[in-house]
């Protein structure tokens, strides 16, 4: 599982130097493929492709004609490309999300579970700040059980 926060850099070439507290999960558990995508252009979200496989088979599973299914599928889609883990532990970041993004310097990596979401530093801060945990958001999670 991806957990925590860490800081990192996306070079001028648009990759990105995976920060090594992940970079062990990731070669110790998944191929090195990734598909980096995003729903919304605000930030990169990076899945192992095993995990998008998955994903992709549950969609393959819900009609053509379902609208949210074609509406996330092409944001995925334009947004996303599959990369590989390079032996420097770097992965691309698509040009037109990096531009999206604001994907230059500084940038968080944050570990979501089964997939890293990537904010360039200063949105993540933003992002954080004006979406705090609401006494409804903590009754759903207390019925979760978390």
């Amino acid at each position: 599982m991806f957990r925590g926060s860490y800081p990192a850099r996306v070079d001028e070439k648009g990759r990105l130097k995976i920060p090594a507290a992940f970079l062990g999960l990731i070669r110790e558990n998944y191929s090195g493929q990734f598909f980096v995508t995003s729903t919304t252009g605000q930030f990169a979200r990076t899945y192992p492709i095993e995990v998008w496989s998955d994903i992709e088979q549950r969609l393959a599973q819900i009609s053509s004609t379902n609208r949210a299914k074609k509406k996330f599928l092409n944001l995925v889609s334009y947004y996303g490309q599959v990369v590989w883990l390079d032996k420097q532990g770097r992965v691309l970041i698509p040009s037109v999300l990096r531009e999206s993004a604001a994907m230059k310097g500084e940038v968080q990596v944050v570990g979501s579970l089964t997939y890293l979401d990537i904010w360039n530093h200063q949105r993540f801060l933003e992002e954080i700040r004006k979406n705090p945990i609401t006494p409804d958001d903590e009754k759903i999670l207390d019925d979760l059980g978390v």
